[in-house]
């Protein structure tokens, strides 16, 4: 029976203690982005091999990738809320009707994507660089990634179901699983290890295509089976308006949100390349390095959007202040853990990406300043997440907006200016200034309307 299994699901949302639960539903996230992060310096390492060519191709590749991916997080962050609430509302039919929703609304994204793989990726590569080298790695990486969008796709909503009914750990193995799978291939593919061919780049990309897609098979194989709180099947079914305006109510923000990220990086690599292609390199090996610190951080909002939801829909106010400090506590912990790596070891950090003395120059100072921003950040996070959960999408979009766009890249611009590189990575912390006061003013306003009163 359908009620008993959302009871189920009460008993542990809205019943158990808030440290354990959180930490039951998030560490499992939370040690998953871990060995993505890991897998995604792994990936760069291997690609600075090559050239240094290699590394500065696939980062100016990334605002595109990263594009792809903002979108199917955007999309599986409004079904998680969604779903969420409808489990703490106790609507079976919605909770069912919003999976279904969620994979057709992915499937038609990746149609899109694989379009622009095939169609776009060289003329985007020629509007960053005239270097022949760099457009053919970009745009062989970038054919496969962007062409072949349907693992990513199908990966993300997967898991994303899981942790919405608080399956963490299924999600947990299926993107692991995806990211031994890349690592394996990654290794193997653009060495040419043993009998498989040396592909370079591209070898680094099929390896992802590949990675993402056995994520996305392992994480349906638990949802059919393991996920009894949601019932799959087209028997029956029938798009409804309402249930895709939740979704990209809270999704589309997130989206959008995520895809400033993507027209951030690729103004800054517009910026730094005025500089020197090692500039951009460097750039995108602290991309790389930062993921291994804000993955975690993710993951520990992952697990506490869900909880929030279900709590907000049950009316249970003590419980959602409760998931929030300790969730705050706890980004801010692991952020500082991040800022002092940065500031005692950069020099390894950068090592690991193959990287010259003149990287070096640029890249010691560069994350010793940027990585000033982290603490910052870790409650600029959190409260950014607790809007979602509320199904307040609008909040997160203005204050990525205000960070990336309205003080990020223009004071980078500006900086810029100076001709000294160095002086352009304290953009970082001036935007974070102003984000986190923005989320401090714009929170205050929905919790006193939405939740203080519960």
């Amino acid at each position: 029976m359908d009620v008993p299994k959302i009871s189920q699901t009460e008993n542990r949302m809205g019943i158990m203690p808030v440290g354990k639960l959180l930490f039951r539903i998030s560490a499992p996230i939370m040690l998953s982005m871990l060995a993505q992060a890991l897998y995604n310096i792994v990936d760069s390492a291997f690609v600075s091999q090559i050239n240094e060519e290699a590394l500065t191709a696939v980062t100016l590749a990334f605002p595109m990738q990263n594009l792809m991916i903002a979108v199917s997080v955007g999309l599986g962050v409004g079904v998680n809320a969604f779903l969420a609430h409808s489990l703490g509302a106790k609507n079976q039919a919605n909770v069912n009707a919003s999976a279904m929703h969620g994979l057709l609304i992915s499937w038609t994204f990746s149609v899109v994507f694989c379009a622009f793989g095939l169609l776009g990726s060289r003329v985007y590569m020629q509007s960053q660089t005239d270097n022949p080298a760099i457009i053919q790695y970009g745009t062989e990486y970038l054919m496969w990634v962007c062409g072949v969008p349907f693992g990513v796709f199908n990966q993300v909503i997967m898991e994303r179901l899981l942790q919405s009914t608080g399956k963490t750990i299924y999600s947990m193995i299926s993107q692991i699983t995806g990211a031994v799978v890349n690592t394996l291939l990654d290794y193997l593919l653009i060495f040419g290890i043993a009998f498989f061919p040396r592909l370079e780049v591209t070898g680094a990309a099929i390896a992802t295509v590949i990675g993402q897609s056995v994520a996305a098979l392992v994480g349906l194989y638990f949802n059919l089976r393991k996920n009894r709180e949601i019932h799959f099947s087209f028997k029956g079914f029938r798009l409804r308006g309402d249930i895709i305006r939740s979704i990209f109510t809270v999704g589309l923000p997130s989206m959008a949100l995520a895809s400033l990220g993507s027209l951030m990086t690729y103004g800054m690599n517009l910026i730094l390349i005025r500089f020197s292609e090692t500039a951009v390199a460097f750039f995108g090996a602290y991309f790389k390095l930062q993921s291994f610190v804000l993955m975690p951080v993710f993951g520990l909002n992952n697990g506490m959007v869900p909880i929030i939801a279900y709590n907000y829909g049950a009316k249970k106010r003590e419980r959602i202040t409760k998931t929030m400090k300790l969730a705050l506590s706890t980004a801010f912990v692991m952020m500082l853990i991040g800022l002092l790596l940065f500031e005692l070891i950069p020099v390894p950090l950068l090592r690991l990406f193959n990287a010259s003395e003149t990287m070096l120059a640029i890249g010691v100072p560069g994350l010793k300043i940027i990585a000033l921003h982290f603490c910052l950040a870790a409650f600029t996070i959190i409260l950014i997440s607790s809007f979602q959960a509320f199904g307040s999408g609008l909040p997160p979009l203005l204050i990525s907006f205000v960070r990336q766009i309205v003080f990020l890249l223009p004071s980078a611009y500006l900086l810029s200016l100076t001709g000294m590189v160095d002086a352009v990575w304290w953009c970082f912390p001036i935007a974070e200034v102003a984000a986190l006061v923005l989320a401090a003013l714009l929170f205050k306003r929905i919790y006193n309307k939405r939740v203080k009163n519960l």
